[in-house]
């Protein structure tokens, strides 16, 4: 295999990256640490497509729905895995490895493990966001976040964007939003202990495995050691900043982060073994209005969907030549996960709670009190509530994102620290002009979409509005997180969040997991005080002003 020069890879994408999918952008993006929103005031139409924006994002779907990498580190032979867990088995032999599975792992057929996952399942739409069909072979009722990829070896089994960034909400499949039931890191948690048990032995007997697919499994399984894990706190939350810094300790500390077996072995030591500092997986509806990326705005330079293809293949031992030279055949795929990403946009209200009606004048009443204590931070939303419409005309965000310490839990954004500079040396990131740089606060995000956002701040510690909107001492210390299946038993409309106290289902309280304990390191509720309480220590909202500061947020 060639090994490029950093020079040459730097000019490669330099080049590549200044023009969008397929090379038909007539103005270049900017990735700088300098850039700034156009006039407009957001960057849908990232790469200028115009008219081709839909197709493109449309392509973008398909990668989101079966992550595209054929060089992935953890690729599992498809066709052995679909016998293994097929749930129409009726082989004995099969139907106790299926029960092993069970005891051993929490699923034992192919939609128990989807189940498991916590996938979300694509609604009977035809599009999947405004504008955006969904790809013709992808029929209502299927898995979203785990698909088949055809690589050297045979089709392989692989999970994409769509585990953490897809979820089920009341009944709606809605794209870009956090997928609170997402369990992507137990995934590689199990993998590690699970896949290197199964001998090449055991798939010929049970599966009669082709070469090709031992071949696969090998692959995965001499890769799997590179893969660093560490569980989340509760569901919901999600640990791919331990996952990236666990597996760099891994390799050297050089521009490739090449692989070593004693490193495997014996890994350096790094914060994040201990250290917590979970988030939630980010909305996707809000990058259009942002130049700096991530919850804390560490990533200050860079296309981040560029970005995340290098973290998820480090978190999959994946070896970086490989990669590189993969990114710089398929830079049409990265630009058009790019460019459904930016074009991404939230639900409404009236979209999923059609039959919850916002009360209007309230909410018009409630825009006065936004702009008056949260417009400064989390910027503007032109309304007009002319016969009731509530749509938004138009958002008037920062030109540069800014970062600000409210007082949140500060851990995810200081967690950075125990990786940044092992980030920042490696040639792709320099290469394609990442560069982290650790924070000390998080981004004010815009708030379309905000109903559907809870639990709230980066840390999923607020179940609701109502809470986010008093100080810290009056938010729950202890809540349960659930499905979003029943509207009458698992929302609360009014507050717009979780059920609380009495009302939380008591089935959801059977998993600990489910449990938000905010006493936790890394998960404070605490935050937003300054905005909340005047001089002398009073409350700053009354419970009117809430009530109608609430109803103006739903409409955004």
């Amino acid at each position: 295999m060639i090994r490029r020069s950093l020079l040459t890879i730097s000019l490669f994408w330099l080049t590549a990256c200044a023009n969008a999918v397929q090379t038909s952008a007539p103005v270049a993006t900017d990735w700088s640490a300098n850039a700034q929103l156009p006039e407009s005031g957001e960057r849908r139409d990232i790469y200028h497509l115009g008219d081709g924006l839909a197709d493109a994002a449309s392509r973008g779907l398909r990668h989101i729905v079966t992550w595209p990498v054929t060089v992935s580190g953890v690729l599992l032979p498809w066709r052995p895995i679909a016998v293994v867990f097929d749930p129409k088995a009726t082989s004995p032999d099969v139907l106790q490895l299926q029960a092993v599975g069970r005891a051993a792992l929490g699923f034992g057929t192919i939609d128990e493990m989807y189940g498991f996952l916590g996938l979300s399942q694509r609604d009977a739409g035809v599009e999947a966001f405004a504008g955006v069909p969904w790809p013709t072979d992808i029929q209502a009722g299927d898995f979203l976040g785990a698909g088949t990829l055809m690589t050297s070896h045979g089709p392989a089994l692989t999970f994409s964007c769509a585990t953490c960034h897809v979820a089920r909400f009341f009944g709606k499949t809605i794209v870009g939003m956090t997928n609170r039931h997402s369990r992507a890191n137990v995934f590689f948690g199990l993998a590690k202990q699970f896949f290197p048990a199964v001998t090449d032995d055991l798939l010929v007997t049970r599966t009669q495995a082709t070469p090709d697919e031992l071949a696969l499994m090998d692959r995965a399984q001499a890769n799997l050691p590179a893969v660093g894990y560490k569980e989340p706190r509760a569901h919901g939350l999600d640990t791919s900043l331990a996952q990236v810094a666990l597996s760099l300790a891994r390799r050297q500390a050089n521009a490739w982060a090449t692989r070593d077996p004693t490193l495997e072995q014996t890994p350096r030591p790094n914060d994040l073994e201990t250290y917590v500092a979970d988030s939630k997986p980010a909305v996707w509806w809000s990058l259009k209005y942002k130049t700096r990326w991530l919850s804390d705005g560490s990533i200050v330079s860079g296309n981040p969907v560029f970005t995340n293809f290098l973290w998820n293949e480090l978190g999959r031992g994946t070896d970086l030549h490989e990669l590189n030279d993969w990114l710089a055949q398929n830079q049409a795929t990265v630009d058009e996960l790019t460019a459904l990403v930016f074009a991404n946009t939230p639900p409404r209200w009236q979209d999923v709670f059609a039959e919850l009606p916002i009360d209007v004048t309230a909410a018009a009443r409630g825009k006065v009190t936004f702009d008056a204590i949260c417009a400064t931070c989390h910027g503007t939303y032109d309304k007009a509530f002319d016969g009731g419409d509530t749509r938004t005309r138009a958002v008037h965000y920062h030109k540069v994102t800014p970062v600000l310490d409210v007082g949140t839990d500060p851990q995810r954004a200081k967690g950075m620290a125990a990786f940044a500079t092992g980030l920042n040396q490696l040639a792709i990131s320099q290469a394609m002009g990442t560069v982290v740089a650790v924070q000390t606060g998080y981004v004010p995000p815009p708030l379309e979409g905000i109903f559907v956002r809870y639990p709230y701040l980066h840390n999923q510690s607020v179940p609701t509005l109502c809470e986010l909107l008093r100080p810290a001492k009056f938010r729950s210390a202890q809540f349960w997180l659930g499905p979003d299946v029943n509207v009458a038993t698992d929302f609360d409309p009014q507050c717009v969040g979780l059920p609380v106290g009495k009302a939380i289902p008591a089935a959801w309280q059977t998993d600990p997991q489910n449990q938000m304990d905010t006493t936790q390191p890394g998960l404070s509720n605490q935050g937003h005080e300054a905005f909340l309480l005047d001089a002398n220590g009073n409350e700053v909202l009354h419970d009117a002003e809430r009530k109608d500061l609430i109803e103006f947020l739903k409409t955004l």
